[in-house]
């Protein structure tokens, strides 16, 4: 039970982690792209992803957590797949209207749990699909505003979505299988995924922006949030790791339509941000989908953990009546050489 409990407290600090960084660094990014004038998204994740590859190796080098090699070919492509679909996003925004961009974002969930079934055999109950319904109409009610459709932009958003359910799912799949810790396969895959977006970024910012990153004066406020962007991004990268690891890559999802609800809550409180009454109907019907989704989830887990601790019960005692059966056929087994012994 104390190994359960334990396990309870990580996924809940994951949990909290993650929502808080995450939301630290839409806010930050949010004022350093829309206040400051910094577009180049792309370039700026792969600068993330460096800062995070650099803590991370000097944390190993202080043996703060040990290196466990990878597979160079699984690590490799996973690290490239990862990188692939933080562009395919990016590029999604950049030739879709903000509301099909959402849409993009909520359709992760559905297709992540179609691929799990399919292909993991993993067991949605129905319960849990109508929470995730719920959670995923309480969010597009919120946040979408517009669906302006066009081929390009459906076409990279089908991509994004592909390549951002497969990668998650990859991140859950391959630290259960292989054994490895979040930071010990973040360590090994962010190099991969800062060398793919740090080649092709400046290019995607620019087809996106028309702006050139190398030609941009960066004023010292400016380099003071792309640092302090940077620095929230290693909490932001290792959070994502972690949850996808210690749950599921549906959950993970869920987590970040929370950070959505967050966020335009923050953007309203903070920055004064548009809000209607749509806004806050939307709000509430995803929190009361989270909400669900999160008690049928620990219900679930429950009747395992109950399945589990009355099968090991069983087990036990059918050990016992076993070795309690080969004891008193020993016994009787003595018992009779005894009393041949006594005849002779």
């Amino acid at each position: 039970m104390g190994e359960i409990s334990n396990f309870q407290l990580g996924v809940v600090g994951a949990l909290f982690l993650s929502v808080a960084s995450s939301v630290s660094i839409v806010i930050c990014n949010k004022a350093l792209m829309s206040n400051l004038g910094f577009p180049f998204a792309t370039t700026l994740t792969s600068w993330h992803l460096m800062v995070t590859y650099c803590t991370l190796h000097v944390a190993h080098r202080l043996n703060f957590f040990e290196s466990k090699p990878i597979d160079t070919k699984t690590v490799m492509l996973f690290g490239m797949l990862n990188g692939i679909s933080i562009g395919f996003l990016n590029l999604s925004l950049g030739f879709n209207s903000v509301g099909f961009y959402q849409m993009t974002k909520l359709a992760i969930i559905p297709f992540t749990v179609m691929l799990e079934t399919i292909f993991l055999k993993k067991q949605f109950s129905s319960k849990i699909r109508l929470s995730l319904f719920l959670l995923l109409v309480g969010v597009g009610i919120a946040s979408i505003t517009d669906l302006q459709l066009n081929f390009m932009g459906t076409v990279l958003s089908l991509l994004a979505i592909i390549t951002t359910c497969v990668g998650q799912i990859l991140t859950n799949t391959i630290q259960k299988r292989l054994s490895v810790s979040s930071t010990q396969l973040l360590y090994q895959s962010a190099p991969f995924q800062a060398a793919i977006l740090f080649v092709s970024g400046p290019f995607l910012d620019q087809c996106l922006t028309n702006k050139n990153v190398f030609a941009y004066k960066y004023s010292p406020v400016v380099l003071a949030f792309i640092i302090l962007s940077c620095l929230i991004s290693v909490s932001v990268n290792f959070s994502t790791f972690l949850v996808i690891g210690k749950t599921s890559p549906v959950t993970y999802q869920v987590l970040g339509h929370l950070k959505t609800c967050l966020v335009l809550g923050f953007g309203y409180t903070l920055l004064h941000d548009p809000f209607t009454e749509r806004n806050l109907i939307g709000i509430l019907v995803a929190i009361a989908g989270m909400g669900l989704y999160s008690y049928f989830c620990t219900q679930e887990s429950k009747k395992k953990q109950g399945d589990l601790c009355l099968g090991s019960q069983i087990k036990d005692k059918e050990t016992a009546a076993l070795l309690a059966g080969v004891h008193q056929d020993k016994e009787s087994h003595e018992v009779k050489k005894s009393n041949k012994d006594s005849l002779v």
